[in-house]
């Protein structure tokens, strides 16, 4: 809260106006087009402002005040800096977002990172049929099949085994979780396909982000497809994802 503070008033100093929103708060910030929302902590803060980002067309700047962070590239030393920088050049990278949606029912959920179809139950397996397309591919025992976007190839997708990609690609990572006698390497598609997971013999729960957001009956399916707006993420510096890579190998947090 601290840093949240110097920062607003360092802004202030150099004429510009900002606000502090609390993302556990109900109070609903003003936000459009043209704010920039500026996400102060780690990878999960960021994850929520980019949503909260997201929902209104804004851009967002990440800065990292904890440890290694693989989604952040602004060191909490240079906020007023960056921010001026945002301002004045509005150059942004655009990372493929998800929309989510159970079918056959009016219900859309948002997710940069991942999706997961998982087992509803401890010390279950849940069986995933895949479809790409109208495609059918695998069908899993595992304790999860999960649908990541590049930006979040370096999280869970990547504990789970999967690829890290490129986060200029336009692509969907199809990785299992813990499969059970089956094939337990990932699957990545054109990110213009729709990618159907269907819970075929036992209940499973829906996770987006980390966040519980819905549940599946058996012989529900989700839908999940490239989101048309995608989350707008100011570039202010380069993003070494070699770096990041060795620096969390190196501190055994991958």
């Amino acid at each position: 809260m601290e840093v949240a503070r110097q920062s607003v008033e360092g802004l202030r100093a150099e004429g510009i106006s900002s606000k502090i929103h609390m993302l556990d708060s109900d109070e609903t910030p003003e936000i459009n087009d043209e704010t920039l929302v500026v996400s102060l902590g780690g990878d999960g803060t960021f994850l929520q402002s980019a949503r909260l980002a997201h929902e209104h067309g804004a851009r967002v700047l990440a800065v990292n005040l904890g440890r290694l962070g693989f989604l952040l590239n602004v060191p909490s030393t240079e906020i007023v800096e960056s921010v001026n920088d945002a301002l004045e050049n509005k150059h942004v990278v655009e990372r493929l977002a998800l929309s989510i949606s159970i079918s056959g029912e009016p219900w859309h959920e948002f997710a940069l990172n991942e999706v997961v179809v998982e087992r509803a139950h401890a010390g279950h397996m849940v069986r995933v049929k895949t479809y790409v397309a109208e495609d059918e591919f695998l069908t899993y025992s595992a304790d999860g099949v999960m649908v990541s976007t590049p930006t979040g190839s370096t999280g869970y997708n990547f504990s789970a085994g999967g690829p890290v990609v490129d986060t200029t690609l336009q692509v969907m990572v199809i990785t299992p979780i813990a499969p059970h006698f089956t094939i337990d390497r990932s699957i990545v598609v054109d990110g213009d396909k729709l990618v159907r997971l269907v819970a075929d013999n036992k209940p499973a729960i829906i996770v987006a982000d980390g966040h519980t957001i819905g549940s599946l009956e058996p012989g529900q399916a989700i839908e999940v497809r490239k989101s048309p707006l995608p989350v707008r993420v100011v570039a202010t510096r380069s993003f070494d994802l070699g770096f990041r890579l060795r620096e969390s190998l190196r501190e055994g947090h991958a």
